[in-house]
This record gives C-alpha cells, structure tokens and sequence, in this order.
C-alpha cells in the first residue's frame, strides 16, 4: 500500500486520530482544522508530509463548510470577500515557493504574537469591534493569512481576526470561513505542485486521513448547533488564543 511505504501503521492510526479531532473543532468553530493537523503530525512525521497530509482533509472540510447553507448563499460571501480572495491567494503562492528557503519562525512569532493579545483581549471582556469593512484592513488581513498560508500551511487565524472584529453572526461566519479557506486550500494544493510536498505517495496519506476529518466535523457541527452566539465566540476565541500560542511556539522552538 502506497500510504504504507512513507509512514508506519502505528503512525497512520495516530494521524487518523488527529485528522479526527481537527475535525471535531474545525466543526465547532470553523477554523482550525490546518493549525491542529501541522502541529500534530509534525510532531511523529517530516514537516514537508505533515503539511502534504492536512490538504486533502482541509479541502473537503471546507467544501462541506462552505456549501452548508447552499450554493447560492457560498456565492454571496464569495462576493463579499473577492478582495480579500484574491490578494491572499496572490500572497498564497508568492509565500508557497519559499518553503525551505525562508524560514517561517520570524514570521510565525510576528503573527502568533498579536492573535494572543487579541485574544484575551476580548475574552476579558474588551470588545476590539469594528462599524464596517475597511479595505485596508481586509488586504492586510489577506496579505497575513495567505503569506502565513503558503509558508505554513495555516492561514485561518487572521480571516477569524477580522470576522470576530466585525461582529459576524454564527451561520455566516462559517460559511464565509468555509468559501474563504476552500479556495485557500485549492490554491495550496495548486502553490505546493511545484514545491516537492505534493507527490503521489503524500497525496494518498493525504487522502487516507479523509474519513477521519469528515467524522470529527460531524461531531463538531452537532456540537456547534447547540450552542448560541456568545458561548460560539467565546469557543472561538478560546481556539484562536490557542492557535497564537501554537504559532508562537513553532516560531521560537521550529
């Protein structure tokens, strides 16, 4: 079996059980699901085929994501977010061919550091809002998100950032998530071709960790539906506070 070839059998169990409980959180907030995967598998399996693995399982989570509500409502956000679309997937892919050229501690600590102040920030009860969209600060989020994306693998954090600051309801902030990180994750796969990660043996462990993710969003998403918008966003802050801790970890530590 290809998958065998790379990974031992013992190692392919202990990914499925991570793809499972990226899935469960990924369904419960929304995001997450890349963050979960690169820190677990990276810690038993090679950078390169922890960042391979968490694809495939991220690309149909998002699809299930983002069409949730139907087509047309994915198309609506779809309109709604194309600048931000576009300029982190410009970002995606610049960032993507300097995998093992750049390394991504600095800038790991650079983005973890402001996601925890932000972080507990709200959690203590001090709002950080804001009235509408700003431009600005949607390319910047974007230029965050995909550089952060194609280096790492991980780009949810900022789009969560700028969601939560716009006080985005429950329903739309996961399908707005959902539509954003599906492209994000067609445009990895597509940024990675060239890189060395993607290759026929890492695609089907890739693969094989499927099943899993898609299980634990189920859980997720039965656990995401009983819960009201203030306990949702404290959920997702409590998961984005990790998430900063984690990048700054894998920062200072590599």
């Amino acid at each position: 079996m290809l998958t065998f070839s790379i990974l031992t059998p013992e190692n392919l169990a202990l990914a499925l059980l991570v793809a499972s409980l990226a899935g469960v959180v990924k369904g419960m907030v929304g995001f997450a699901m890349p963050m979960i995967l690169i820190s677990g598998l990276g810690s038993f399996l090679s950078p390169e085929l922890a960042l391979a693995g968490l694809m495939l399982p991220t690309l149909t989570t998002n699809l299930w994501q983002g069409l949730r509500d139907g087509p047309r409502a994915a198309m609506a956000s779809l309109g709604r977010f194309r600048l931000f679309l576009v300029v982190g997937a410009v970002c995606l892919f610049a960032s993507a061919q300097l995998v093992g050229i750049l390394p991504a501690g600095v800038l790991l600590t650079v983005i973890g550091a402001p996601l925890v102040v932000f972080a507990i920030w709200q959690l203590l009860g001090q709002p950080v809002t804001l009235r509408e969209a700003s431009r600005r600060i949607e390319v910047a989020m974007a230029v965050l998100g995909g550089s952060l994306g194609g280096l790492s693998g991980v780009w949810g954090p900022p789009v969560v950032v700028y969601l939560t600051a716009l006080g985005t309801p429950k329903a739309e902030q996961m399908r707005i998530q959902g539509v954003l990180y599906l492209l994000g994750s067609i445009a990895l796969v597509a940024a990675h071709t060239g890189s060395g990660v993607v290759t026929p043996a890492s695609m089907a462990f890739s693969a094989a960790l499927v099943p899993a993710a898609l299980a634990g969003m189920w859980i997720g998403y039965r656990l995401q539906d009983r819960i009201d918008q203030a306990a949702f966003r404290r959920a997702t802050l409590a998961v984005l506070l990790l998430a900063g801790l984690n990048l700054i970890r894998r920062g200072v530590m590599g």
